[in-house]
């Protein structure tokens, strides 16, 4: 019997939406990323619409997180610009020359932008209830009592109810990632970034949680920039998928394409490794 992750079954997926001429919800114009004299990104340009879930697949090193972590202002962008819904995130060019845009513009842009961390991250001196309400009160400004009513229905939705009062010390590894799903779907985002969300877990979880994620994307319209490497979830939830090597993208197409008929060497390679195939 196949498993949830068997890249052979796609699930049902909706059509991808439609980039007509609507500012992308995310944009990369000559991204660069430096660390040192290593180029991790360079030249990256692509675009993400609004609804659209879209995948990054590649060996590791290839700049897959990287680009998450740009996205989410925890790495300095070393040349280049990203846009959200149009706007720059981090520099925009000012009488022909680049600069940083202020840090209030920075931070609102921030706010709408949730990332679920492969370790987790959450705060072991708070309660459960607590990581999820913190960031809607001291950074959204939501009333406290919305805010732990809103928590008790994602803990519901992330099948914890019961765990509002505990630690996450206290919790499993899939237990505290489920949390962290619904500290960051708490924000209400407009884009979810998803960073190897599963590859901290036992395998019997795995399935757990990617179940959990399958839901946001189907009951939902956020926008997803996901790196993993459980291709059948990546097949199940993608419109679009990329394939890095060396901080560029060497192909990129729909996942049914991209998985049973990929056209570049270096995907074939790659996915021939990850899949088992010969």
């Amino acid at each position: 019997m196949p498993t949830p992750t068997d890249p052979t079954v796609p699930a049902p997926r909706e059509a991808a939406p439609s980039s007509s001429a609507e500012t992308p919800v995310i944009e990369f114009t000559d991204v660069e990323k430096r660390f040192g004299d290593n180029v991790v990104l360079k030249d990256l340009n692509f675009t993400v619409s609004r609804g659209e879930r879209v995948t990054l697949i590649g060996p590791s090193g290839s700049g897959k997180t990287t680009i998450l972590r740009l996205v989410m202002t925890l790495e300095e962008l070393t040349g280049g610009y990203i846009f959200i819904d149009g706007e720059p995130l981090t520099h925009e060019e000012r009488n022909g020359k680049r600069v940083p845009v202020s840090k209030k513009r920075q931070k609102a842009l921030r706010t709408r932008i949730g990332m679920v961390f492969q370790q987790f991250n959450l705060f072991p001196n708070m309660t459960v209830l607590e990581n999820i309400i913190e960031a809607p009160i001291h950074v959204l400004g939501r009333p406290k009592k919305d805010a732990i009513e809103h928590a008790h229905s994602l803990l519901e939705q992330v099948g914890l109810p019961d765990k509002a009062d505990a630690h996450p010390t206290s919790l499993s590894g899939g237990q505290q990632q489920r949390v962290a799903i619904a500290r960051a779907l708490a924000m209400d985002p407009e884009i979810l970034l998803l960073d190897e969300v599963t590859s901290a877990l036992d395998p019997e979880v795995v399935g757990d949680v990617l179940n959990i994620l399958r839901e946001v994307a189907d009951t939902t319209n956020v926008t997803m920039l996901i790196v993993t490497h459980e291709m059948g979830f990546a097949r199940d939830v993608s419109h679009k998928v990329m394939m890095f090597d060396g901080g560029r993208v060497v192909e990129e197409g729909h996942p049914d394409k991209i998985f049973t008929n990929p056209e570049h060497e270096r995907t074939q390679k790659f996915l021939g490794a990850v899949l088992g195939h010969n």
